[in-house]
C-alpha cells in the first residue's frame, strides 16, 4: 500500500475528534506509514474575502507536497464513493502511485488553485460536513478500505 500524507488546515480544537483522529490514525499505520501535517489558517477578518484567504492557505498547502505525491482534494463537489468503492478505488491507485495525499482545506474550503491541480477530488458525503468532522469521516473510512481490501472483519 502506498503511504498515506494528510495535509490539512489548522489544528482540531475538539477534543473528541482530535482523540478519534489519534485512533484512526494508529490503526492506519497497520497497514500503512502515515504522516499528518497541519498548516496555519489565515484569520477571518472583515475585509478579506474568502477567495484571500484559501488561495493564501492553498500556498502553504502546494509548499508541503512532495513531487510524486497523488494529490486529493476533498470537496463537496468531488467523486462519491461507497465503502467498497472507496476500497477498491484506493486498491487500483496503489498500483500506480507511492503516496496518497488527502488535502482537507479550513472552514472556507480549498482554493480552486488547490482544486484543479489535484489529480483528484473527493466527495465525503453531499451533506456538509465542518472541516474537522471530515477529516475524522476520512480516517475512517480509509481505514475501512483498508480492512475491505484485506479481507478483515471490520467492515460489515
Amino acid at each position: 500500500m502506498p503511504k498515506l500524507r494528510f495535509i490539512v488546515v489548522g489544528s482540531t480544537k475538539s477534543s473528541f475528534l482530535r482523540e478519534g483522529e489519534i485512533f484512526y490514525l494508529k490503526r492506519l499505520q497497520r497497514y500503512a506509514p502515515t504522516e499528518w501535517i497541519e498548516t496555519k489558517p489565515l484569520k477571518v477578518v472583515k475585509g478579506r474575502s474568502r477567495d484571500e484567504i484559501v488561495r493564501v492557505e492553498g500556498r502553504s498547502i502546494e509548499k508541503r507536497y512532495q513531487p510524486d505525491d497523488h494529490v486529493i482534494a476533498l470537496d463537496l463537489s468531488g467523486r462519491e464513493y461507497d465503502s467498497e468503492g472507496l476500497a477498491g478505488w484506493l486498491e487500483t491507485l496503489s498500483q500506480k502511485t507511492k503516496r496518497l495525499c488527502f488535502v482537507i482545506g479550513g472552514p472556507l474550503g480549498l482554493s480552486e488553485e488547490i482544486l484543479s491541480g489535484a489529480a483528484d477530488i473527493l466527495s465525503l458525503s453531499k451533506l456538509t460536513l465542518t472541516h474537522e468532522m471530515s477529516r475524522l469521516v476520512l480516517l475512517e473510512q480509509l481505514y475501512r478500505a483498508h480492512t475491505i481490501i484485506k479481507g478483515e472483519k471490520y467492515h460489515k
